[in-house]
């Protein structure tokens, strides 16, 4: 199976306005990207035409506007990421990730029960 390819910051940014919004017009994610910094068209253009090419978005050519969706779930990216992420900054330590995500953070008693609902779940499924 080959591995999902792991978007840049740029290309998340427009994955997420994708995932959130559905299928869009390349207009559309500029116009989106605008909203919190300014993005020329043509390198909007550019950046979902790479995210094609890919494997990142699939590109509905039917019509003269292409329409881009994602190719890949949130989920699913949000786990190739993190466990990446876990693998190269926590040598592969889950325990280490999570000490230091809440060491610093003050947690409220409702992410607390959360985490110790997940944890529970855990040992479950373990068994």
């Amino acid at each position: 199976m080959k591995p999902l390819p792991r978007p840049t910051e740029s290309e998340l940014a427009i994955l997420q306005i994708l995932w959130e919004n559905g299928p869009s017009t390349v207009r559309f994610v500029n116009e989106t990207l605008n909203q919190e910094r300014e993005v020329g068209y043509t390198t909007t253009l550019k950046l979902m035409q790479i995210m094609a090419e890919k494997g990142l978005v699939l590109r509905n050519t039917a019509s003269r506007t292409h329409i881009y969706r994602p190719a890949i779930s949130e989920p699913e990216t949000q786990r190739g990421l993190l466990d990446k992420f876990v693998d190269t900054a926590f040598r592969g330590s889950a325990i280490k990730l999570v000490m230091q995500a809440l060491g610093p953070h003050k947690a409220s008693k409702e992410e607390l029960a959360a985490i110790k609902a997940m944890i529970e779940a855990k040992e479950k499924d373990n068994q």
